[in-house]
């Protein structure tokens, strides 16, 4: 089953309610009409009213059933701007909140955090930090995660893969590294995805010497051990991980070479370029960045996101509610 036939029927009909900050940007709203439209989800959009009437009837979209809230004067205001100085227990005041709550991107977190909405996706017109940063400071980690990290579902034909983290750590830890290897094999199985996960470097098997390849072995031993069932192994070159007849030559004895699903890339400069080389160069579909290892989930849109990318990273954004 198409991936997205595959989420959709998981989504359709659950009122999964999800929150769109950028209401008055009109490949947001076209999209949450859309969802809406589709019944696959409960679409809430956050903005000026007139606003968002307005590039509504500039596109031709259908408002019916599209929940809209101006965060400026929202009947519930005050509750939120309580609950979120509670949440951040004496760092910032009623009035830093206050402020705070009429920025679009907290008001949507407050409502995923106090349940007034599942899920959130913005960033169509903000850059990543304006999205995550809420994210981290209400909704937070899971148990167990000490932080986020991005990944992308890369998708052509029957080909699906996933790739992390190409959005969010700049230099990860062995530690740190090792959870998103963790995390990354769990969101793979949401996604239909059977997790063989490739720590990759630009050694193989200890081909090369350097600090940061032994952080790539060290994070692959600590992901094995915290997570045995699943099939983790590193470090790895990405033709070692990928190509069956390189596997056999450079890793004989891995039940990931050759034969991996899921890529975790060593550092954020490499995976954000090697997941845009494989959209550009390879023709996949990059979809994403999927925000692994909160408590609800938040997802960051591409500033140069199209209409279709929205709806199907809402779609995306929903399912990950139906998981624990």
């Amino acid at each position: 089953m198409d991936l997205f036939e595959s989420l959709t029927a998981k989504v359709t009909g659950k009122q999964i309610k999800i929150v769109f900050p950028e209401g008055a940007e009109a490949r947001v709203l076209g999209a949450a009409v859309r969802l809406q439209h589709d019944n696959l989800l409960h679409s809430i959009v956050l903005g000026d009213p007139a606003e968002i009437e307005k590039v509504a009837t500039a596109h031709h979209f259908d408002l019916s059933g599209v929940e809209t809230i101006n965060p400026e004067t929202a009947a519930n205001f005050d509750d939120l701007v309580a609950a979120f100085v509670e949440r951040r227990k004496g760092k910032n005041s009623i009035e830093q909140a206050e402020k705070m709550l009429k920025d679009p991107n907290y008001f949507g977190t407050m409502l995923v955090y106090t349940g007034l909405a599942d899920g959130m996706v913005s960033g169509a017109v903000h850059p990543t930090g304006d999205t995550v940063r809420p994210a981290l400071q209400i909704i937070k980690t899971k148990p167990g995660v000490s932080r986020t990290s991005g990944a992308f579902i890369m998708q052509k034909g029957e080909q699906r893969y996933l790739f992390a983290d190409c959005a969010i750590n700049i230099d990860p830890s062995a530690e740190e590294l090792a959870e998103i290897a963790v995390t990354s094999a769990k969101t793979a199985e949401l996604f239909d995805i059977e997790p063989r996960v490739a720590m990759l470097s630009f050694s193989t098997k200890g081909s090369a010497k350097a600090d940061a390849v032994t952080k790539v072995q060290e994070a692959t031993k600590l992901a094995q051990a915290s997570a045995p069932a699943y099939s983790i192994d590193g470090e790895l070159q990405f033709d070692a991980a990928f190509v069956p007849a390189v596997a056999q030559q450079k890793a004989p004895d891995s039940k990931v070479a050759g034969n991996a699903t899921v890529f975790v890339f060593p550092e954020l400069q490499s995976g954000n370029i090697g997941y845009k080389i494989a959209q550009r160069f390879g023709g996949f579909e990059a979809i994403g960045p999927v925000l692994q290892g909160l408590n609800k989930p938040v997802s960051d849109l591409s500033r140069g996101a199209s209409e279709e990318d929205v709806y199907k990273l809402a779609i995306i954004t929903a399912a990950q509610t139906l998981i624990d």
